[in-house]
C-alpha cells in the first residue's frame, strides 16, 4: 500500500471519528431538548395552579360579602370554598416534585 493510500485512509478514519462525535452530540442535544420540553410543561402546569389560586383567593371576599348573613348562603359558600380548596390542594400536590431523600 502506498503512502498516499495510507494518508487517505487516515483522513477517512478521522472523518468517520468526527462523524461519530457529531452523532453523539446530536443524541445528547435531543436528550436535553426533551428535558427542556418536560421542564417547560411542568412550569406551565405550576403557573396554571398558581393563577387558579390567585383567582380563588381574590374572589373569596366578594363571595363572603355577597352571602351576607344568610345562613343558607353562608353554608353553600363554605361548602364551595371547601371543594375549591380540596381541588387546589390536589393540584398543588400533583405538581409538586418530592424532595430527594436526605443523605
Amino acid at each position: 500500500m502506498s503512502e498516499e493510500h495510507r494518508r487517505d485512509f487516515r483522513h477517512l478514519f478521522k472523518a468517520l471519528e468526527l462523524l461519530e462525535e457529531i452523532v453523539r452530540d446530536r443524541h445528547q442535544l435531543n436528550k436535553h431538548m426533551k428535558e427542556l420540553d418536560d421542564l417547560t410543561a411542568q412550569v406551565q402546569a405550576s403557573n396554571d395552579v398558581a393563577a387558579s389560586a390567585v383567582i380563588l383567593i381574590n374572589g373569596i371576599a366578594a363571595r363572603i360579602a355577597a352571602a351576607g348573613v344568610d345562613p343558607a348562603k353562608l353554608a353553600a359558600l363554605t361548602a364551595n370554598l371547601k371543594s375549591e380548596s380540596d381541588t387546589l390542594a390536589a393540584a398543588v400536590a400533583a405538581n409538586t416534585v418530592a424532595a430527594p431523600p436526605a443523605p
